[in-house]
């Protein structure tokens, strides 16, 4: 659970950040058991003003074709963009309770680490049903989450479409990338490095899920979760490819600044000066568009390999 609480962190911190400068209203394949918390939405009227606390779940809901009835979300709404213009209430972790209440949610949708304690169960006495998705694992996971979501909006039937679109996306695209003839090359994701040693993600993380289905091998896998790693450490690691989120490393003043440290400069990454960023929900949120973020990941891993399997 703390490894995604961490991504998340992150996330949220660059989403706030920005905020700061724009002032706008604004992660082992098992198959994760739904469960469902204090959910009281009758199963005979759908919820039609829904609040969303999860930036993988709203995605959801509109890849369910479902935003209309979204009246508020979270900072980590930021895909499609256009959820963005939704009521804010703040950050998944720290919702809060007065903007929900504004909206006269008949549910709150929320990721199994929404908070905190206190808001929510502020919420709950005021009336508000709250449907708390399954923490999610693996990739393979993101179909369940998705059944979650359908079954708790009373969209079913639509739900069970897009997950069995998804599980075949996955396996299109997984498949392709286990069939690449190349050597896995050693990536090192780094969630922040301002100052100290790199936060990186290790093993049981959402990072390490993603570099393995990518075709590359965690140089940070000695790491369990996301943890600081010393420079003696990454040296040792000796990592081939650099992964960061897109907006952390330009919160860093580029990849060609987090290259150019010392602890980063001297791997086999940093002398071949080859770095990977993308955004951070699609990376990492493990939502409706990880196959696509696998694949995007992939080919940058593996350009030829990739171009070679019509990846």
């Amino acid at each position: 659970m703390k490894r995604r609480e961490t991504v998340l962190h992150g996330i949220a911190a660059t989403l706030i950040a920005g905020l700061a400068m724009a002032p706008v209203a604004m992660a082992p394949v098992a198959m994760a058991p739904v469960a469902i918390a204090q959910v009281a939405a009758a199963e005979d009227a759908a919820p039609q003003r829904i609040v969303v606390a999860g930036g993988d779940l709203t995605e959801i809901i509109y890849a369910l074709g479902e935003q209309s009835r979204i009246v508020g979300v979270d900072v980590t709404a930021t895909h499609p963009p256009e959820a963005s213009s939704k009521a804010q209430i703040g950050y998944v972790r720290n919702i809060a309770p007065e903007g929900v209440l504004s909206l006269s949610p008949d549910l709150l949708l929320a990721a199994h680490d929404a908070g905190p304690a206190v808001a929510m169960e502020r919420l709950e006495a005021a009336g508000v049903p709250i449907a708390k998705a399954p923490e999610t694992p693996s990739a393979a996971s993101i179909a369940d989450k998705i059944m979650f979501v359908g079954k708790a909006i009373g969209a079913p039937d639509k739900a069970k479409a897009l997950a069995t679109r998804f599980r075949d996306d996955l396996s299109a695209v997984t498949d392709k990338v286990g069939a690449f003839e190349a050597d896995k090359p050693r990536v090192l994701f780094i969630l922040s490095a301002r100052s100290g040693a790199p936060l990186v993600g290790g093993s049981d993380t959402e990072a390490d899920e993603m570099i393995r289905l990518a075709g590359g091998e965690n140089a940070g896998a000695a790491i369990d979760g996301y943890k600081p790693m010393s420079r003696e450490a990454i040296l040792a690691a000796a990592p081939e490819v650099i992964l960061m989120m897109t907006h952390h490393a330009g919160r860093m003043g580029g990849i060609d600044a987090v290259i150019d440290r010392p602890e980063i400069a001297l791997t086999p990454a940093g002398q071949a000066r080859r770095a990977v960023t993308m955004d951070g929900m699609f990376l990492l949120g493990f939502g409706p568009r990880t196959p696509e973020a696998i694949a995007q990941l992939a080919r940058k891993l593996h350009p030829e390999a990739a171009e070679k399997a019509g990846l």
